[in-house]
């Protein structure tokens, strides 16, 4: 899945970025604004916004000499293409469920990487730590069989690739409080789905 542009991923081409562009707002847009902010000609959103309007999708007000356009929410294809735009946050969301539903949850999960920064694409990875709970040995096969069964949830739900950094609390004070380009990144663009934060698996090492 395209997470930087998720609508226009499933809706291609010119109608994809009006619908995009006017996802994004709940400002009303006159039609230059809407071609400038979709990249698209003044030519062609002229030609796309009355069939939207026609569709009951967006909506028209007249201020002479000018149209003003704006997506009407509560319309069912609205809603869905606003669930589109806020695709990230459900992914964040849902990964932290499905963690905290396993047999043995996480001690943390933390999403890093493209996706953290907001800007995983269709061919991105999916960067993730699981801190194994401190009652569960690395090589414990039930703990490895569901570990893997989440990722695979997490591959059906967003259709990328998913890595998956498995690490004991000890080894995640460890990696944070040191200074390798994976751990630097994970301070810095880490977004903890489950679990303790940052700070509290860093006091994990001193604890």
């Amino acid at each position: 899945m395209d997470f930087v542009r998720p609508i226009e991923a499933i809706v291609p081409g010119a109608q994809g970025r009006v619908l995009a562009v006017l996802a994004e707002t709940t400002a009303e847009l006159n039609l230059r604004t809407i071609a400038q902010l979709a990249g698209i000609s003044q030519a062609q959103a002229s030609r796309l916004l009355p069939d939207l309007v026609g569709l009951g999708v967006v909506e028209r007000r007249e201020v002479p000499p000018a149209s003003l356009f704006r997506l009407v929410p509560e319309h069912v294809a609205s809603r869905a293409l606003l669930t589109l735009a806020r695709s990230t946050d459900t992914v964040l969301d849902e990964l932290g469920r499905l963690a905290g539903a396993l047999p043995h949850p996480p001690v943390s999960v933390i999403v890093f990487g493209s996706f953290a920064r907001r800007e995983a694409v269709a061919d991105s990875d999916i960067d993730v730590v699981v801190v194994r709970p401190a009652q569960v040995d690395e090589d414990d096969n039930a703990w490895s069989a569901s570990l893997e069964a989440w990722r695979r949830d997490v591959r059906r739900l967003t259709g990328n690739p998913v890595e998956v950094l498995e690490v004991s609390a000890d080894e995640a004070a460890t990696g944070l409080a040191g200074r390798t380009q994976v751990w630097t990144d994970i301070r810095r663009d880490g977004r903890v789905v489950n679990g303790l934060g940052l700070d509290e698996l860093r006091a994990v090492r001193s604890a």
